[in-house]
């Protein structure tokens, strides 16, 4: 079989959280470049307007829809609006994230609440939802859940973000064993630095540049470095695959387990 075929995601449709920026935006346009039909889930309206109008302006097929992912109604009326459109989801990014910068002792509740709500929390619920309506439509489907390099190895100043990604590891191997007998494979990408509109400037200065030493690479991720991974895991080449984790990170996982 030619790659073209084992990686096709025509008559699929996808759901991808946080698709308003970073790896969510790319992630959204690999799907659609493939022939998924994708809904871009974010809260910034304005952003997801113009995702959308690059992919169809590509070829593809998208939909907006301004949600939280913290916000079960709204969770609800975006698998609701996508079944609309497109029909039940078969492809679902567990994308979105939020990070911060505390060390422990200053790390207050409000702030460990967010970060676990918005980056395990809602995983388990978008996966739980995105399950629930697959096997009710009788469609097999595929889960990725975005971890981190930062789910097996700590660094200071991340501690509920770490927790929350480790969390989501633990998570997706316990839905994959539940699920996949069921036709719904659950799996995870856990990248390292990568470069974004957020990072770019921090990853540019002597500090950023310093984490280079721990990189084997030599370089932080780019464009394009996460686009196979995300095609083996939600297409029929990885239809073997589920509940593992694909770490993506230039060897930097083998720094931090020493």
């Amino acid at each position: 079989m030619k790659a073209k075929d084992i990686f096709d995601l025509t008559g699929e449709v996808a759901l991808v959280t946080g698709a308003s920026s970073g790896l969510g935006r790319r992630f959204a346009q690999v799907l659609a470049a493939n022939g998924a039909k994708v809904a871009l889930v974010a809260r910034r309206r304005d952003r997801l307007a113009d995702l959308q109008s690059a992919i169809e302006a590509a070829g593809g097929k998208a939909a907006v829809i301004e949600a939280d992912v913290t916000d079960r109604a709204a969770m609800m009326r975006a698998f609701d609006e996508t079944e609309k459109a497109f029909g039940t989801v078969s492809i679902l990014v567990n994308n979105a994230g939020i990070a911060h910068a505390d060390r422990a002792l200053d790390l207050t509740e409000e702030k460990w609440r967010s970060v676990l709500s918005t980056n395990l929390d809602s995983v388990f619920l978008w996966a739980q939802e995105a399950a629930r309506r697959m096997l009710a439509a009788k469609r097999q489907g595929a889960i990725v859940n975005i971890a981190s390099v930062l789910g097996f190895g700590v660094a200071k100043g991340v501690a509920a973000y770490a927790v929350a990604k480790a969390g989501v590891v633990q998570l997706t191997r316990a839905l994959a064993l539940e699920w996949t007998f069921r036709g719904v494979r659950v799996n995870a990408i856990a990248p390292g630095w990568f470069v974004t509109e957020i990072n770019a400037d921090y990853l540019a200065s002597d500090e950023g540049k310093a984490k280079l030493r721990d990189i084997p690479c030599g370089r932080f991720g780019q464009d394009g470095d996460l686009d196979g991974p995300l095609l083996l895991l939600v297409s029929k080449a990885g239809g073997y695959i589920s509940g593992a984790t694909v770490v993506v990170d230039g060897g930097q996982i083998v720094a931090l387990r020493g």
